[in-house]
């Protein structure tokens, strides 16, 4: 007990033992600077500075920029800008998709390469009738009185009398004889119109113009762009009174008809009408004679 007693003295002596640090001048030997101190003194002086240390470390890498250039730590701002770039790179390739799709389309349009086993029943030859003789075409007992029902209603609806019954009327580009009708089977997806020279061409309904230009083929062809994915063609004009990218009405003046065309016959305009893609004939919307 008392060796462990004597060590536990000599220990805090060596502790609590001040001590004096003096700084002097070498070559006059003037004291400068001096203060006491012991051992106690410096473990607490260590320990703090250490844990003050080791406090602003972790907040500079908890709560600043500057843990950004830590190894390991990624940028919660890097982290966002990446999550919007794949986003957008998202959004870009559907609309480059988009894009594409619709080019396809615009090229079946120029050229007129089409799929037939694709074609909507508007564009392909009506399909074989199938043996109605036994079926009786009479409406149900059920179907009179659902009529009788809606005529009774209908009558004295004046609002339901003004409502147009169709989405979208066309206008005839020009007023001519038809002189080659459309025939899927022949892959003329058009009616030609002849007309007199310098016959105003009309667009068939608003729109913006997505083509006008001149074709070695063609001549001079304007296409439009209508809503409800309907795309109208105008071949073999003499003058172009459009560009692309103008808006048309209904109506409004776009060439003027002529013989232009290596493959031209004449004066006449060549008229197509597509639906998302696929041609339908012209002549089932529009009056031409």
């Amino acid at each position: 007990m008392n060796a462990k007693r004597l060590k536990r003295q000599i220990i805090k002596k060596k502790l609590f033992t001040k001590n004096r640090l003096v700084i002097l001048n070498e070559d006059t030997f003037e004291e400068l600077f001096s203060f006491k101190l012991n051992l106690m003194n410096v473990f607490v002086a260590v320990t703090s500075i250490s844990i003050v240390m080791i406090a602003l470390t972790t907040y500079i890498i908890a709560f600043t920029p500057l843990r950004e250039y830590i190894p390991g730590y990624a940028s919660t701002k890097l982290k966002r800008q990446a999550t919007e770039n794949a986003i957008k790179s998202d959004s870009l390739q559907k609309v480059i998709e988009e894009n594409k799709m619709y080019l396809a389309s615009i090229k079946k349009v120029l050229t007129g390469d089409l799929d037939h086993t694709k074609l909507s029943r508007d564009s392909i030859q009506p399909a074989e009738q199938k043996d109605l003789s036994n079926v009786d075409p009479g409406p149900s007992e059920a179907d009179k009185k659902l009529r009788e029902q809606v005529a009774l209603e209908d009558k004295y609806n004046l609002f339901e009398q003004a409502k147009p019954r169709v989405s979208m009327v066309l206008f005839p580009p020009v007023k001519g004889h038809i002189t080659d009708p459309y025939s899927s089977k022949n892959k003329h997806f058009a009616v030609d119109i002849a007309v007199a020279k310098d016959t105003p061409i009309k667009a068939v309904a608003s729109g913006t113009v997505i083509l006008a230009d001149w074709t070695p083929t063609n001549g001079n062809v304007i296409i439009i762009r209508h809503n409800d994915g309907i795309i109208s063609v105008y071949k073999h004009a003499a003058l172009l009174t459009k560009e692309q990218g103008d808006i048309v009405k209904p109506g409004e003046v776009i060439a003027m008809a002529g013989s232009t065309g290596s493959q031209s016959t004449g004066v006449h305009l060549h008229f197509e009408l597509w639906k998302d893609g696929y041609p339908i004939n012209p002549s089932q919307f529009i009056d031409f004679e």
